[in-house]
């Protein structure tokens, strides 16, 4: 990972008929891309073989990206239908020019595995432009477009070609409409860009709103969040308004391809994540990664695309998918995971399958408070009719919970007012209470199904009007 801010499968120089093409959009916009980083630095990080299984049977997640050719992890992911992205390391770029080294690489990472796993794309390298010395940059073109050649000669044209940059080869990203590429890699990103639209690949970038993050910024903290209110950022030049810093990153990316004459190539999103641990500076903690990550869920789920790509779906991959204890630098390099090492959830944001309503639009657990698992799939239960019902927080329900729940409420649209100071559901003034209108207002507001009181098993219905002087429960 590093410290800065949908396509389709189709191979070099395949002609697509634009009906076909038409169809395989529409498809492609029905399933939600959603992908995550798994990365194996640490010593406590479950055998490949269970991580598949868990991906496939527990989670909404469909799609992996690694950082090598473990094979061990190339071979587990076999017949689960999950799409595997892989990465030839940046040392074999300067060999990877060399056609017989692409045809040995091909033989070595792909013959053996597909189609059985789904591999959907071999990277090579990683923010090489950000990062790599000239002998890597120089050379990096020229590695994709003989792995391109190697992959249609051994028939694996479906297999796209691609590699992740860093948000650091662009100059600015505010407003989006100014972004421009970096001119030290004009020599590199023109014809790269142009690599891309003939093979119909993506242009893939690692956007982090985390490292973007500034508590004094005028547009408000809650920017980089993916909450409101927040001020948010008017761009004059495109009469475009933005109310998420992860939108205005890609739409920079965006203009800056635009510029270049490629604003028709697609773009796929690497890396993005927060840190649920870490030393101070950028804003880690379970509360903002909870935010950003459960925003981004959601994000991708609408389906509404950026201010200038509206309704576009981007495949993204959320980082990552452990925490990794042995990974180098400060401590929230280490903490940027999902799960832990024993598959329980470092936080909730939605990608566990029993988070999800019977019609894969809502969350069964809609805050990530208690330890209980959520109900599992299953017909939508609704409340009798017979007699009004009110949601509340269960006896003995932890203060962090409780507290939890209504972070979480609080950013789905509920009216949150009611519950702070001069609301008339303010007195008295304690978790216990404010946790209770608001759960009920959420359960009344979204609809009258058990999963909408669940909230983790901390939630419970009663017959008994829990209204008390001026504060009148829905």
């Amino acid at each position: 990972m590093a410290t800065s801010m949908g396509t389709l499968p189709s191979g070099g120089g395949l002609f697509i008929p634009s009906a076909v093409l038409l169809l395989l959009l529409q498809l492609t916009n029905i399933a939600m891309a959603i992908g995550v980083n798994y990365g194996t630095l640490g010593d406590n990080i479950p055998p490949p073989a269970d991580v598949a299984k868990f991906l496939k049977n527990n989670t909404v997640i469909n799609r992996v990206k690694i950082y090598d050719t473990n094979p061990d992890i190339i071979r587990a992911f076999a017949n689960t239908g999950i799409a595997l992205t892989i990465t030839a390391i940046n040392g074999e770029i300067p060999a990877l020019v060399q056609i017989d080294f692409a045809r040995q690489w091909v033989a070595n990472h792909i013959a053996p595995f597909f189609p059985q796993t789904r591999i959907i794309r071999v990277l090579v390298g990683n923010e090489i432009l950000h990062w790599g010395g000239e002998d890597l940059i120089s050379n990096l073109l020229g590695a994709m477009r003989t792995l391109r050649q190697a992959l249609d000669q051994a028939g694996f044209r479906s297999i796209q070609v691609s590699t992740a940059h860093s948000l650091g080869i662009i100059e600015n990203s505010e407003p989006p409409s100014r972004c421009r590429f970096r001119a030290m890699y004009k020599r590199v990103l023109s014809p790269l860009l142009q690599f891309h639209r003939e093979t119909r690949s993506p242009f893939m970038v690692n956007p982090y709103p985390y490292f973007a993050y500034d508590p004094n910024s005028s547009k408000g903290s809650n920017f980089y969040l993916f909450k409101r209110p927040t001020r948010g950022l008017y761009d004059r030049a495109t009469g475009k308004r933005y109310t998420n810093m992860y939108d205005l990153l890609l739409d920079a990316v965006y203009m800056a391809m635009r510029a270049y004459g490629y604003g028709d190539v697609g773009i796929a999103v690497g890396e993005t994540g927060w840190a649920s641990q870490g030393d101070a500076g950028l804003a880690p903690g379970i509360k903002n990664a909870i935010d950003f990550n459960g925003g981004l869920v959601r994000h991708l789920r609408s389906k509404t695309g950026t201010p200038l790509m509206p309704n576009r779906s981007f495949e993204t991959y959320i980082f990552a998918l452990f925490n990794e204890n042995q990974k180098p630098g400060p401590l929230a390099e280490k903490n940027f995971g999902l799960f832990k090492p024993d598959f329980s959830p470092v936080y909730h944001v939605g990608v566990l399958r029993s988070e999800q309503s019977p019609r894969g639009r809502a969350p069964l657990r809609p805050a990530p408070g208690g330890r209980g698992r959520g109900r599992g799939r299953g017909k939508a239960v609704t409340v009798p009719s017979a007699g009004k019902q009110w949601c509340i927080p269960k006896p003995g329900v932890s203060v962090q919970a409780l507290q939890l729940n209504i972070n979480y409420i609080c950013g789905q649209g509920i009216d949150c007012r009611p519950v702070q100071a001069g609301g008339a559901c303010f007195q008295p003034n304690n978790l216990h209470a404010q946790a209770s209108y608001l759960m009920n207002s959420y359960y009344q507001t979204k609809g009258h199904f058990l999963y909408n009181c669940d909230f983790t098993r901390t939630g419970m219905l009663t017959s008994t009007n829990p209204s008390h002087g001026s504060c009148i429960y829905k």
